[in-house]
């Protein structure tokens, strides 16, 4: 699945590159192990390769499911159902856990939009900057582009929220006043 030097996401704690592949023995049992260096903090991580897909052990996201993201970020109807901060916060916790970057994206897009609302718990907040810099870090890689480059891109679909315009109109509207009459 992975060879070394092979960069992958590892659900809740981001990208990682594949620094070596070992056998251990472990509980008298000999397993093949992934051994990863997480990029954002270097812990390393041993990934039994026979377990690695149900732990959710994944490649960087293709430029289609880097569409999908923005998507998902983008979109205006969301509604969200009554409930207490520590129920959200589990479900989020929850989402951000199955390594999916879909769900990823979701729990940003909707702490971002329940932000604008209302005060974010403690909690919220910082799965608020976890389910970020875990989006970040992936999309910066699979599109070749700088971190800052990639939160200014989130920071300007939310701004958006606010006026109901999305950028490609504020474009427009910006070389539409550029003209002289």
């Amino acid at each position: 699945m992975f060879s070394v030097g092979d960069l992958a996401v590892y659900p809740a704690h981001g990208v990682g590159i594949i620094e070596s592949i070992e056998e251990k023995v472990i509980g008298g049992v000999e397993q093949t192990f992934y051994i990863m260096r997480i990029l954002e903090n270097d812990m390393k991580i041993m990934i039994p390769k026979n377990n690695a897909k149900q732990v959710g052990l994944r490649s960087i996201i293709n430029d289609k499911q880097v569409e999908e993201v923005y998507a998902i970020l983008k979109e205006k109807d969301v509604e969200f159902t009554p409930q207490t901060w520590n129920r959200r916060y589990r479900e989020y916790m929850d989402k951000i856990k199955t390594g999916s970057v879909f769900d990823l994206a979701t729990v940003l897009r909707d702490l971002y939009i329940l932000q604008m609302e209302k005060p974010l718990s403690f909690g919220e907040k910082k799965m608020l900057d976890t389910a970020k810099g875990l989006l970040v870090k992936e999309l910066s890689i699979a599109q070749n582009t700088e971190e800052k480059r990639i939160e200014k891109d989130i920071e300007a679909i939310f701004s958006q929220r606010g006026n109901g315009a999305s950028p490609k109109q504020d474009i427009e509207i910006q070389q539409d006043s550029d003209l002289d009459f």
